[in-house]
């Protein structure tokens, strides 16, 4: 079965590009919102995120940085707190063909909000 002309005919690759990212980037938010973290797991779940990620179709390369300023702030008494989306800065590199969609999730301080953008496309 060829499932670009099964499934993906009714849209340009660009269009695959950014989708692919995009569902990507919300399943990663859906997904690791709500972890227990900490100083000393950071780089651990930053790179599992990364790696599981990785796997997706048209994944070409994932960039976790959870911000320690945003971790630092809200630690508990516990040495830990829980993973949230203003915590997060992460860039997905989707490629369908020639086409390189990076989709990005940034806390934006004026807006006081998580979000998920196209930051850039190459085709």
């Amino acid at each position: 079965m060829d499932v670009d002309k099964e499934y993906f005919s009714n849209i340009t690759q660009r269009e695959r590009a950014i989708f692919e990212g995009a569902i990507s980037m919300g399943a990663l938010f859906h997904q690791f919102v709500g972890t227990p973290v900490n100083k000393h797991t950071k780089e651990s779940l930053e790179k599992a995120m990364e790696e599981s990620l990785s796997l997706q179709p048209a994944i070409e390369k994932v960039e976790v940085e959870i911000r320690f300023d945003k971790l630092e702030k809200s630690m508990t008494e516990f040495d830990y707190t829980s993973l949230t989306g203003d915590m997060l800065d992460v860039r997905i590199h989707t490629r369908v063909s020639d086409v390189l969609a990076i989709i990005r999730i940034e806390f934006i301080e004026e807006l006081n909000y998580p979000l998920m953008y196209v930051e850039d496309i190459e085709d």
